[in-house]
């Protein structure tokens, strides 16, 4: 199955794909790293945000999006654009594509019991691509 993982960052989505089965996975190459909502974030920039997330995921075959889930309280609260951004990728209308959310619990849980089989940064992924791939090895593990 690919995964998306979606890590939500101001008015970004930094996408990581996973390709897993049977307790391994590999990581396709991906022309995006994140998702920008540009403009004002009116109701036209939020449909061209998902237009473009949908093509994403509709080129690179993704039957499955995680997303890290944002804090609504605390000192590590999501801002209110990444919870539009959030509200627009769970509206997601394509049938073939399931939308799920992982709190930092879950995914801290589901690493405890499933350790990286690699350090991160042997990967080849982008830094700031962290809490993306883990999100996705976490679906990958508690679809």
């Amino acid at each position: 199955m690919r995964i998306c993982g979606i890590e939500l960052t101001g008015n970004e989505a930094v996408v990581c794909l996973l390709n897993g089965e049977q307790g391994l996975f590999n990581l396709p190459d991906s022309r995006i790293r994140k998702l920008t909502l540009k403009k004002e974030h009116a109701r036209a920039d939020l449909q061209r945000f998902q237009k473009e997330l949908v093509q994403f995921l509709r080129d690179y075959k993704v039957e499955r999006v995680v997303i890290k889930e944002r804090m609504q309280k605390g000192k590590f609260a999501g801002g209110a654009i990444s919870f539009k951004l959030e509200a627009a990728i769970q509206l997601i209308a394509d049938s073939d594509i399931e939308v799920t959310l992982l709190s930092p619990t879950q995914i801290k849980s589901v690493l405890s019991a499933n350790p990286l089989p690699v350090p991160f940064a042997d990967t080849g992924l982008k830094q700031f691509q962290e809490g993306a791939f883990l999100t996705a090895y976490a679906g990958h593990f508690s679809g």
